[in-house]
């Protein structure tokens, strides 16, 4: 499909308004009745060398999660942690990703004690990964088995 140099021009302002090629796409049929299937408009925003703009995404704040508590009728029931993990006593978060990463069963993140951020997953084999954001980075001890008991529980309540 060969469009005229207003076409192209009209093309390239609703790219740079940002506009979804969908939207191209409609527009394209009806201000110039010039009918294309989304693959050819995604090739012709490609031959023009435009690229589609990305919508902003919205980060909304984490919400804090409210303590685990037991059922009025049963009692709380200790976890048993080693000596190093109850001695380090930090305070271990963590979340679980609505959508797994790819190659990943289930993914998430964790913040350690110390503030540290890293992304874990589990891949289809059941391995457990830690990927911190530094590298080289080592949590404090303890952490790793409160993060480890932590994953148990929020995976056995998403029915893992």
């Amino acid at each position: 499909m060969q469009l005229n140099a207003e076409q192209k021009q009209q093309v390239s302002t609703w790219i740079a308004e940002g506009m979804k090629l969908s939207d191209i796409q409609n527009r394209l049929a009806s201000d110039f009745d010039i009918r294309l299937t989304y693959m050819d408009a995604r090739l012709l925003v490609d031959d023009l060398k435009l690229t589609p703009l990305d919508p902003p995404s919205e980060v909304k704040p984490a919400e804090p999660e409210a303590p685990a508590t037991p059922a009025p009728d049963m009692p709380a029931v200790p976890s048993p942690l080693s000596p190093e993990a109850a001695a380090a006593g930090g305070k271990v978060a963590l979340t679980v990703d609505s959508i797994a990463q790819p190659n990943t069963m289930v993914s998430g993140s964790v913040t350690f004690s110390d503030g540290a951020v890293a992304a874990w997953y589990l891949d289809q084999t059941g391995r457990l990964g830690v990927v911190p954001t530094v590298q080289g980075y080592r949590p404090p001890e303890g952490d790793v088995e409160i993060f480890q008991r932590t994953l148990d529980q929020e995976l056995a309540k998403l029915g893992y």
